[in-house]
């Protein structure tokens, strides 16, 4: 059969639905109102980030002669950096804090309360809701000035303890427990507002008939409403871990890495050898290494996400 065959036999009346051929431009000038947007994010995202990454193989130096004539020095502040005790200890109480406080603490509180919210009243939910998300708004200063008030040495827990005779400073026995504790105070709202919209995807009908069929409450948790909203406990986990690896303003203004280094983790390492001791290429150096651990940890996360689509 011909060409002429084919198109002679389409019906009276019928369109040729081949789109026509768009300029070549096109495409470029529907991108031309990003452009500003893209700028910017190149010049205050991409840019300091690529900078950093430069002068993290530098002896680059806030004061003295590396200031001005800061040379190329390779890997060597890395081989530094993990031959760094107090590096590694920093390390080791930064993955100790992301755990404790975002992977346990805030993810599972914040489920907990998104569960035991489901089908209470409307003013139950406002008064719940209104007190967990005051935490989170907060700034974190107040937020650590509030937890000073209650874990200090005459503060509001000692008060309270006092009459058992187990009164101590918390902050200088028990620090990692006081930074963490805090951190699952103010930062907990954002995984149950995460869990509260998830949860509301969940079939009721689905659960009732699993009810009917004799399965506990804890079975259905188990069985039907978790593996139903496991890609929001990964976004979750994801988001909230990056937020806890970065956190820095909490911890300094309610313990300030102390007593000593005992409180210490890698942000506020990577600060004092920055900006109290002028070390900019090793302090960036280890924003390097963070920025890489952070990203690691996305790829798991988003892998898992994926492996459940």
């Amino acid at each position: 059969m011909t060409a002429a065959t084919v198109t002679s036999s389409r019906p009276p009346g019928s369109l040729d639905r081949r789109e026509p051929d768009r300029p070549a431009g096109g495409n470029l000038r529907r991108l031309l109102p990003l452009l500003p947007a893209l700028l910017l994010l190149v010049v205050f995202m991409a840019g300091p980030i690529l900078w950093s990454v430069y002068i993290a193989f530098t002896n680059e130096t806030l004061t003295g002669a590396a200031s001005v004539n800061s040379r190329f020095v390779g890997f060597a502040n890395f081989v530094k950096m993990f031959g760094d005790e107090d590096f590694r200890n920093s390390f080791l109480l930064t993955f100790v804090f992301v755990i404790g406080s975002a992977v346990v603490g805030q993810n599972t509180l914040g489920l907990i309360i998104a569960l035991l919210q489901r089908g209470r009243g409307r003013a139950v939910r406002s008064v719940v809701n209104g007190v967990v998300i005051a935490a989170w708004v907060v700034p974190e200063v107040v937020a650590a000035a509030c937890w000073y008030s209650f874990l200090s040495e005459e503060g509001t827990l000692n008060e309270l303890l006092g009459v058992l005779g187990l009164s101590q400073d918390w902050l200088f026995t028990a620090p990692m427990i006081a930074i963490i504790l805090a951190n699952i105070w103010r930062g907990t709202a954002f995984s149950m507002l995460v869990y509260s919209a998830a949860l509301s995807d969940v079939p009721a009908d689905l659960l009732e008939a699993a009810a009917v069929d004799g399965a506990s409450n804890w079975s259905r948790l188990v069985h039907i409403t978790l593996p139903l909203i496991r890609r929001s406990i990964m976004s979750n986990l994801m988001l909230i871990t990056l937020q806890t690896l970065a956190s820095f303003g909490l911890i300094y203004a309610l313990t300030g890495g102390g007593p000593g280094t005992a409180s210490q983790t890698t942000p506020l390492y990577m600060y004092e050898q920055a900006f109290r001791y002028f070390e900019i290429g090793y302090g960036s150096a280890m924003a390097l290494v963070m920025l890489v651990i952070g990203a690691v940890f996305s790829l798991v996360y988003l892998r898992l996400i994926k492996a459940d689509a």
